[in-house]
């Protein structure tokens, strides 16, 4: 074990190394960032930048696709601070089962979220699982690449779902994949629960 004045040493070195990195970083511009992967966690991991953002005082809108069958309790929420949050989605694909009708509220929630990506009193627009009616192929993602590249300057995006696809994943500018490592639903046959999965 190391001495208080070893640590004491040792943390003073890691300090100077850290405040030089982070003197070099002076870039400042609007992210698009993806949540992906099979793991829980990406719709979370987002709605926790949604409320830092709206701690800084920032105008925030969330766009859900797919979700909107079910009532959650981040919705209430997030209205309550003023954040627009809609869940435009008819449910899982595999309950509606009618492309037609899931091709058009996609559309719809596209529209959304093209028109708050395009107003720059946004801070912050959510497409949450947006990649997911992406790999359905109901919206088409050279579409949804140019609005996002068109995006103002200082707009932060983010796109959450399974199954990114690999072109908005070469365009985001910070990508994070959630890997499933242990889940109650599978291992243990414990069902969705309030204020752990909605």
């Amino acid at each position: 074990m190391r001495t208080d004045e070893e640590h004491a040493a040792r943390m003073a070195k890691k300090k100077a190394a850290h405040d030089r990195i982070v003197a070099a970083r002076q870039v400042e511009k609007g992210l698009l960032i993806v949540h992906t992967g099979n793991g829980k966690g990406k719709t979370s991991a987002a709605l926790g930048m949604v409320a830092r953002a709206v701690g800084h005082g920032m105008k925030v809108g969330v766009i859900q696709f797919v979700k909107g069958a079910m009532d959650t309790g981040e919705a209430s929420v997030f209205r309550g601070l003023g954040v627009e949050f809609r869940p435009m989605g008819g449910g899982f694909t595999w309950d509606t089962q009618d492309r037609a009708a899931d091709t058009a509220l996609a559309r719809a929630a596209w529209d959304e979220v093209a028109r708050m990506v395009a107003d720059p009193s946004y801070a912050m627009v959510v497409a949450d699982e947006l990649n997911v009616v992406l790999r359905h192929g109901y919206l088409l993602l050279d579409e949804v690449l140019a609005v996002l590249a068109a995006r103002p300057t200082m707009t932060h995006v983010v796109v959450t779902g399974r199954h990114a696809a690999d072109a908005l994943v070469a365009a985001a500018d910070l990508v994070t994949e959630m890997v499933p490592v242990k889940h109650p639903y599978r291992e243990q046959g414990v069902k969705a629960q309030a204020g752990v999965e909605f």
